[in-house]
């Protein structure tokens, strides 16, 4: 029998794969189409076929990784046999791990790009809508096992932890956490925090 051909690898994927290495090494103010072009192997003019513009192509970048984030994080916590706690404890190991990779670095050039262009903003503000509704879902849920939080309600508790991990996102990209300040272990302290309830709630 014959070998299976491998599965072609689409160019929009390859360019948008590109454009996420070029934006981790130079920064937003630093990339060029003709650089990502280049990474990628394949003539520039393919960047303004599939994406129009230096523009369109880093708002295609952020909604392919954010979907891609979004989607884990999303089949994550619909793991309903896993406890709150240890889901927290996963979308920690998930932060390390986007570090690690590259992703926080991405998402932190491009959400600052939008501070000064509108259209980038906006799809950016989409993007992120989405992740502070899928956390408002899990507080909704969450309460039905460990109680609520006195005035808090599920849409305040979820801007307060996407905010915390955006925050933490960004100090330690300037180096924050290697100054002393554990950025990343206050994050899992939280984790700790929800056993205490759990276990509350369990009557422990």
């Amino acid at each position: 029998m014959g070998r299976t051909p491998a599965k072609k690898v689409d160019t929009s994927v390859t360019l948008l794969e590109a454009a996420k290495a070029i934006l981790r090494k130079n920064g937003y103010a630093g990339l060029s189409t003709r650089d990502v072009a280049a990474e990628a192997g394949v003539p520039l003019s393919q960047i303004h076929y599939h994406f129009g513009s230096k523009q369109g192509m880093m708002l295609a970048l952020f909604e392919y990784l954010n979907a891609q984030l979004l989607d884990r994080q999303s089949t994550m916590f619909a793991e309903s046999k896993l406890s709150l706690s240890v889901r927290w404890d996963r979308a920690c190991d998930y932060l390390d791990d986007d570090i690690a990779s590259g992703y926080v670095h991405v998402l932190q050039e491009l959400m600052a790009a939008g501070w000064s262009d509108p259209q980038v903003g906006k799809v950016i503000r989409t993007g992120l809508l989405s992740w502070y509704q899928l956390i408002r879902d899990v507080v909704q849920d969450a309460t039905k096992d460990v109680g609520g939080l006195g005035p808090f309600t599920p849409e305040d508790v979820a801007a307060l932890v996407s905010n915390a991990f955006m925050g933490a996102e960004s100090l330690f990209l300037i180096g924050f956490e290697k100054k002393g300040a554990p950025v990343r272990r206050a994050l899992r302290r939280v984790g700790d925090l929800i056993r205490i309830a759990e276990a509350n709630a369990r009557g422990e």
